[in-house]
């Protein structure tokens, strides 16, 4: 019996630990935020294991051209992550660049279909993170670009970059929100050094 209780108090401890880890306000800067590149990786689940396989099987031209779209949306996300509204007003129109020179003529069908849902919505937020200087619109505006970006790097894959695809259950009053990354390490892009490394890689890509 005893055993039983001492177990079930280390259990909650471990629980507690983990939840304290994401839930501190933003203006409350969590002692990993100042930690150098090389701490710890964060937890992440089992969906990291392997990368998921697209959906479509399209001309490696056309994935190619997406990973530039990526390319250029990292230089984005790495801005937002030093709350530099500046930085992130120029770093924006690369992403624009890079959308137009993706040859939708490379694909057919649903895959056509498809991107053509894609494509409007992040050129528009693209074009929104450009027009503003406030810190708060931009990272909304990132928001909806990054889901729209995952959905199509999910359905027709980078041509063997890879991508991590993390999530912070904070952000926006807790409605929570995603983003890509070139690496494991969370870098957290909507709060910054505030709670840099909160959230975790739900899924990686390819």
């Amino acid at each position: 019996m005893k055993n039983n209780i001492v177990t079930n108090i280390m259990v909650a401890a471990v629980l507690v630990s983990t939840v304290a880890a994401c839930s501190k306000t933003p203006r409350e800067t969590p002692q990993a935020a100042e930690a150098p590149a090389t701490a710890a990786a964060p937890v992440t689940d089992s969906t990291t294991a392997t990368a998921s396989a697209p959906q479509f099987n399209v001309d490696n031209a056309f994935r190619q051209q997406l990973a530039g779209v990526f390319n250029a949306y990292l230089g984005v996300k790495d801005a937002l992550v030093t709350s530099d509204a500046a930085k992130v007003k120029a770093a924006s129109p690369a992403v624009g660049q890079a959308l137009r020179q993706v040859d939708m003529k490379l694909l057919s069908g649903a895959a056509h279909h498809d991107w053509m849902s894609y494509l409007p919505a992040m050129e528009s937020s693209a074009k929104a993170i450009e027009a503003t200087a406030d810190i708060g619109a931009q990272r909304q505006a990132f928001h909806t670009l990054s889901d729209n970006l995952y959905k199509s790097i999910k359905a027709y894959g980078l041509s063997g970059t890879t991508a991590y695809y993390d999530y912070c259950p904070m952000a926006f009053n807790n409605a929570g929100a995603s983003w890509l990354s070139n690496n494991p390490e969370i870098r957290n892009p909507y709060f910054g050094d505030e709670m840099l490394t909160c959230g975790s890689v739900k899924e990686t890509l390819q």
